[in-house]
């Protein structure tokens, strides 16, 4: 583990992307919350898939953040990117102690 932080950041083209240093639990932590890797000249181009809406882009890079957050990675989402939980009035980090449901229309696996 790396102690430079995972960003997730919405790029100039409004895609949701990730930069960083990480391990092959990372990868599989991003792949499980919905990114891809694509091949690209400098390895591997990380983002969610285009065209599926804001709001599900931000779920799903909030959710990540928060299991890679909860797994000790040191994380940075960028704050636009944040969804905040019911009944909170401003985003705050969240804590490795919590209990995560995965994001609208994902089931938990058994």
């Amino acid at each position: 583990m790396s102690d430079e932080a995972i960003r997730i950041t919405r790029g100039r083209g409004g895609e949701v992307e990730v930069a960083g240093t990480f391990d092959a639990f990372a990868a599989d932590v991003l792949r499980r919350a919905g990114f891809l890797f694509e091949p690209s000249l400098r390895g591997h181009w990380i983002r969610l898939p285009f065209d599926l809406g804001r709001d599900w882009e931000n779920e799903h890079a909030t959710w990540a953040a928060e299991m890679l957050t909860a797994a000790r990675y040191p994380v940075h989402l960028d704050p636009d990117l944040r969804v905040p939980r019911p009944g909170q009035s401003t985003p705050k980090r969240p804590s490795a102690m919590t209990t995560q449901a995965p994001p609208a229309g994902r089931r938990p696996r058994r």
